[in-house]
Formats: structure tokens, sequence, C-alpha cells
């Protein structure tokens, strides 16, 4: 299989999402371009991000879920990451979409809203401790409320404050990692603070930007995995993955330093070479979605699993 077999494999893919990102990613295609706006349009009546939107109630959070990190992986916090990874529109789908519908869909920026509000507190108790970890959390969250235009809302700043606390100072150590500096928490991080815009990167965010790539390519090598850790390194870490969550692995890095232009760093070629050696003769590459059975089933089988490891691997080695 050639480049342009791969191309096709993906554009023809079922789930609209995968034949819009390659588009945008992949070709470079405007969003004015015909097939472009075939996919996005279909993106809002076909796929997995109706299907997800159809449980969110009008408060914005989802149906039946007991907070909203649980149950994993279909309450709020993880619904909104895997909307703003399928590239879902932040205003919502067409009203037509929901008519007569038994919940009512707010959209994207009501349910990053209701997160925003919900953990308001939740980060000024964390910040007035000083406390340290889950950077994986609150890089999440800040990823999707970017994802959802709220660049300009003083909420965002606590955030990127409190990351950068965990950077500096936390040293990237969470409980969860047994208090060892954590590469999943400090991936998340750079995950939501990539997704800056330039006008509000300030000196404190691009200081835990910094720190994050010294921690995940200098002072530790992708490849090796050689994290600190009390246990063995998590078997994710060396498979193709998605969707993850609040998990990281090899593609996911890389696709964090694709973001924030440090792909030429020494430390990331080794793993670039790494996920070219991955390639399987068919041109593709196979993908695993470990969390399957726990998530939204709209997300397809197991070859959509591979056209999306496959576009996001073929992004980052373009």
């Amino acid at each position: 299989m050639n480049d342009l077999d791969l191309i096709h494999w993906l554009t023809t893919a079922r789930t609209p999402s995968i034949r819009y990102l390659a588009l945008r990613r992949l070709l470079g295609r405007p969003e004015t371009d015909a097939d472009v706006q075939e996919a996005w349009q279909a993106m809002k009546t076909a796929g997995p991000i109706p299907a997800i939107l159809a449980g969110q109630t009008e408060a914005g959070h989802w149906a039946g879920e007991r907070g909203y990190y649980t149950p994993k992986y279909v309450s709020t916090h993880w619904s909104m990451l895997l909307l703003a990874e399928l590239a879902a529109d932040p205003a919502g789908l067409p009203p037509a979409v929901h008519a007569g519908a038994a919940v009512h869909a707010g959209g994207l920026r009501q349910g990053a809203a209701f997160m925003l509000a919900a953990t308001q507190d939740e980060l000024e108790h964390a910040i007035q401790r000083e406390a340290h970890g889950l950077s994986c959390f609150w890089g999440n969250l800040l990823r999707y409320a970017l994802h959802c235009g709220y660049t300009d809302d003083p909420r965002i700043r606590p955030i990127v404050q409190y990351l950068a606390h965990d950077a500096q100072v936390g040293g990237w150590r969470c409980a969860h990692n047994d208090e060892l500096p954590c590469a999943w928490g400090a991936a998340r991080a750079l995950w939501g603070l990539a997704a800056l815009p330039g006008t509000l990167r300030s000196a404190e965010a691009e200081a835990a930007i910094q720190s994050g790539l010294a921690f995940l390519l200098e002072t530790h090598r992708l490849v090796e995995a050689d994290y600190p850790t009390s246990g063995r390194v998590h078997h994710l870490w060396f498979r193709l993955n998605f969707p993850l969550f609040y998990q990281a692995d090899i593609l996911f890095v890389l696709r964090v330093l694709a973001e924030l232009g440090a792909l030429d760093h020494p430390g990331a070629r080794p793993a670039l070479a790494w996920l070219a050696a991955r390639r399987k003769p068919d041109g593709r590459w196979r993908g695993a979605s470990p969390f399957r059975q726990r998530t939204w089933p709209a997300l397809a089988d197991a070859e959509e699993t591979d056209r999306w490891v496959s576009l996001q691997a073929a992004v980052v080695l373009r």
C-alpha cells in the first residue's frame, strides 16, 4: 500500500471525524473545500458525536452519571474529552437533530461551562494548599475548555497557574504514582497547554511546557520509558491506543510534541523511528482500544481504531 491508498482508506472511513481530520490535517485542505464541508456536516448527524451528545442534559452534564468523573468513561469529563478529540463543533448540533429526543443536548460549550463551574472551588482550594498532582485531569479540562472557545474566561488562568506550579514546584509528582514524577500527568498537562493561543501563553505557561519537555525527552527517554514508577512500565505505553483518557502512550506524546513544534528535539527522534517502524506492510498501523467496553460504543470497531491511530501516526510523521 502506498500513501495514496492510506489516504483513500482514511477519507472513506465510516466515522466522519476521521474523514474530516484526514482532509484537514493530513492533506491540508481548507475549511471551504467541498469534501471538508461534507465531512463537517456529517459529523453533526452521524457517528459518535451525536451519539455522545444525545446523553447530555440541559444542565450540560451527562445523564445517569454519579459525578462528572464517574462512571469511567462516559461521564461528563470523559465525554467532553472525547468530543474534543473528535473535533466536534463547540456550538453543538442543529436543533433538528434533537427534535423529539428524550434529553436535550446543550452542546460542547455548555458542557465546558458546567465543568469549569463544577471544579472552580476545588481548583481554588488546591491552589491555596499549594497542592500538586492530578495534572492529567487539569490538562484535559484545559484542553476541552479551550476547544470550546473559553480562552478569555477568567477561570482558565487558575488552571494554567496550577499546571505551572505542578511543573515548577511539584516536579510532576503525583500521589497516584506513589509521589513520583508522572509521565502521564506531564503529557496531559502539555496537551492542555499546547492548545493555548500564543497571546495567552504566559511566561509561567511557557516555563511549564519547557519543564514537561525536559522531563519527557531529556531527563528520561520516550522509547525506553524509564520514567519513575514503583512498579512495571504500563503496557499501554508501547501500544498505539485510541481513545485514551488520563493515560498516555508514545504516540500520544508525539502528538503533543507535534502541536508544540518540538518533534525536532533530539529526544523525539528515537520515538519517531519507533513509530515509523510500527507501520505494517499494508501501509497502516494497528491500534488498540483498551477501554472499548467502558466508553461510548459509537466509537465503532477495531478497523476504525486502526484508522484513528493510522491517521495520528501519519500526521506526526508527515
